[in-house]
C-alpha cells in the first residue's frame, strides 16, 4: 500500500507498508506523515482530509484519532473514485510506472517519488479545483459513477 496526499499547491509525504494494513497501521502511518504533510501544504490555512473508505480509514478506532488530532475530515459517499483526486494521480503514476517496469520495491519507491515530482502544480491545482464540478455530477447522478 501507498499513502499519499496533495493538494492544489503540491504533494506531502508518500508512505509505503508492505502488504496489508490494519487501523492501528494505519494509525502510525497518520501519525508520522499527516502533520509534516499538512504543515507543509497548508501551514495555518483551513484544509479538509480527504480519505475513501477503506476498512481502517473508517475505524472507529481511526475516527476517533482524527478526532483527537482535530483534522477536519470531509465526510464522502462509499465508493466514489469520482471525488477523490488522488485517484487520478495515482492513474498517472501506475501509468508511468507502466513504461519503466520496475523489477523491485525499492525502484517502485523511487519512481514513485520522481514520477511525482514530474506532476506539474497546474495538473493537482486542475484536480482540486475540479471538486465542485465533480460533486455536482455525483449529486445530480445520485451518488452513481460519473464517468
Amino acid at each position: 500500500m501507498v499513502w499519499g496526499c496533495l493538494a492544489a499547491n503540491g504533494f506531502g509525504n508518500l508512505h509505503f507498508c508492505n502488504g496489508t494494513i490494519m487501523a492501528p497501521d494505519y494509525i502510525r502511518v497518520l501519525e508520522v506523515n499527516l502533520r509534516p504533510s499538512l504543515q507543509r501544504l497548508f501551514g495555518r490555512k483551513r484544509y479538509l482530509f480527504q480519505q475513501d473508505n477503506a476498512g481502517p480509514h473508517t475505524a472507529k478506532i481511526t475516527k476517533t484519532w482524527l478526532r483527537k488530532k482535530r483534522v477536519p475530515v470531509l465526510e464522502g459517499p462509499a465508493a466514489s473514485p469520482d471525488l477523490s483526486p488522488i485517484e487520478n494521480i495515482w492513474r498517472i503514476l501506475k501509468w508511468n510506472m507502466a513504461q519503466r517496469r520496475p523489477a523491485i520495491y525499492n525502484s517502485y519507491k523511487i519512481i514513485c517519488g520522481r514520477n511525482g515530482k514530474k506532476i506539474s502544480s497546474a495538473t493537482l491545482s486542475r484536480l482540486v479545483s475540479s471538486m465542485p464540478k465533480r460533486l455536482t455530477a455525483v449529486i445530480r447522478r445520485k451518488g452513481d459513477v460519473t464517468s
